[in-house]
């Protein structure tokens, strides 16, 4: 990993999206802070897309989705996007349309058979419990390993090794471990939502957009996107990346984000 501040100007002033995680690398200690929320601000402002791209459940990225200037969140690992200004107002406030990557027939039988997993994880990990978000999600299951609860590695890796011996994907973000059934995932989610909301062809353009993130679950990311960033805090999982970003900033989390952010703005005025 190269220091960001090795990335060239010229290659920075082509950029014209950014793909982000959300947890640890837009937020910090589980919420925005005022930094990182002002870099959305000034990189939609220059005219740049922004889409956060997400573990998150659809329930929780709702808010972020409505307030935060962005083209649109994906949740779920590439399962859902939402998007604001597509459906009437109502009562002078914005609504929020969804984009599902499956159909509902598919969504509901998937929900049946995740739900079995997840307890089937329950049982056989000792000390595992679901992410207190679960409620708010549609298409996954999460089960907390940082964010409230500690699982230890060994437990990890053995309620993945659960989940992918019932057919499911599984990754693990810097604070869940997430299932789920289909071909979906973050690169696919990003493919999808460029093709579905912009009309274009991200595979065409990738070398135009880059990609922010923290940890294991962002390699596959780090592989697509030549212009791939880890927030600083992604150390604690170098050892553990057969991908690694291109550049790492100096900052964790979202001052991290800010970092990229300040250097694609001073690019553009150069």
């Amino acid at each position: 990993m190269k220091a960001l501040k090795t990335w060239p100007a010229a290659e920075r002033r082509g950029i014209i999206g950014v793909f982000t995680d959300i947890d640890d690398t837009l937020t910090t200690d589980g919420a925005i802070t005022r930094d990182a929320l002002q870099s959305l601000v000034d990189l939609k402002a220059a005219g740049l897309h922004v889409i956060p791209i997400t573990g998150r459940p659809v329930g929780w990225s709702e808010p972020f989705a409505l307030g935060w200037p962005v083209d649109a969140i994906v949740a779920e690992n590439g399962a859902v996007a939402l998007q604001k200004g597509l459906r009437p107002m109502r009562n002078g406030r914005e609504k929020l349309s969804r984009l599902y990557h499956q159909d509902a027939p598919t969504r509901a039988a998937n929900h049946t058979r995740m739900q079995q997993v997840s307890q089937r994880v329950l049982r056989e990990v000792h000390g595992s419990v679901l992410a207190q978000d679960s409620a708010g999600r549609e298409t996954d299951i999460a089960i907390d390993h940082s964010e409230f609860s500690h699982l230890p590695p060994e437990r990890i890796v053995q309620a993945v090794r659960i989940m992918q011996s019932e057919g499911m994907n599984a990754t693990v973000s810097s604070i869940h471990i997430n299932g789920w059934f289909g071909a979906h995932n973050k690169l696919e989610g990003a493919r999808w939502v460029v093709r579905e909301l912009l009309g274009r062809d991200l595979d065409a353009e990738i070398g135009r957009w880059v990609y922010v993130g923290d940890s294991t679950n962002d390699q596959l990311m780090f592989e697509a996107f030549a212009h791939s960033v880890g927030v600083a805090n992604i150390r604690r999982f170098e050892a553990q990346l057969s991908h690694q970003p291109r550049y790492i900033t100096e900052g964790e989390r979202g001052a991290g984000f800010s970092e990229v952010a300040a250097a694609l703005l001073e690019a553009r005025r150069t």
